[in-house]
């Protein structure tokens, strides 16, 4: 798990500098080389790897910390052929390392997910849910007091805004929402993540 963040990372990193320059900084990977690039340092004691994972997000927010602004509206190629400005690529980084804490099973739970990140990442997919018509009346977050109305039909669903994420995120499974007021288990969405915020257009529609 932290050799997949790590090279996520790291594509997030190329991304960045294209944004930066408009130019392809060096080859970009073709679509097997990060995954037998996760296989190959899944085998490096864990020490080692949370070291190359910090300095891939040294170099990342390095980077960031010198992109100007102007840089962080262009468009980037994101998963699914879809674009998305530079500046989702700080969100993209977030994510990962949120949801990967998790994956590792070292006591970090969803419950522990910062109220900030939680509000964004199911805003973000809520927002994406609604844009496909996913057959959802509403969500709400009852502790977040956030309340979204996503299609004219389906079930509505409730609770803690870190259990309605971690449902949808596949890690955690509907014990502690409401479907229609008793508990049950919401829809299956579709494989997260999504592409973020459709109408940004796809890879291949214009130059970023």
């Amino acid at each position: 798990m932290l050799a997949h963040v790590r090279h996520s990372v790291d594509a997030c990193l190329w991304l960045l500098r294209l944004a930066r320059t408009g130019r392809a900084p060096g080859p970009r990977p073709d679509a097997a080389a990060p995954a037998a690039a996760v296989e190959r340092d899944a085998v490096l004691p864990a020490g080692r790897l949370a070291g190359l994972l910090r300095e891939s997000l040294d170099r990342f927010t390095g980077e960031a910390d010198g992109t100007p602004a102007a840089a962080w509206d262009r468009l980037v190629p994101a998963p699914a052929g879809r674009r998305h400005p530079a500046w989702y690529l700080l969100l993209r980084c977030l994510r990962e390392l949120e949801t990967h804490h998790l994956d590792l099973g070292v006591g970090y739970g969803s419950e522990d997910w910062p109220e900030r990140y939680v509000r964004w990442a199911l805003d973000d997919t809520l927002g994406t849910l609604r844009e496909r018509g996913f057959p959802l009346a509403s969500v709400a977050a009852t502790d977040l007091g956030i309340n979204r109305a996503l299609a004219d039909e389906g079930p509505s669903v409730a609770g803690a805004g870190h259990r309605l994420l971690g449902r949808r995120t596949g890690r955690l499974t509907a014990e502690g929402l409401a479907v229609d007021g008793t508990a049950g288990s919401p829809p299956r969405p579709p494989a997260w993540p999504q592409p973020p915020l459709p109408g940004w257009g796809r890879v291949g529609e214009e130059e970023p």
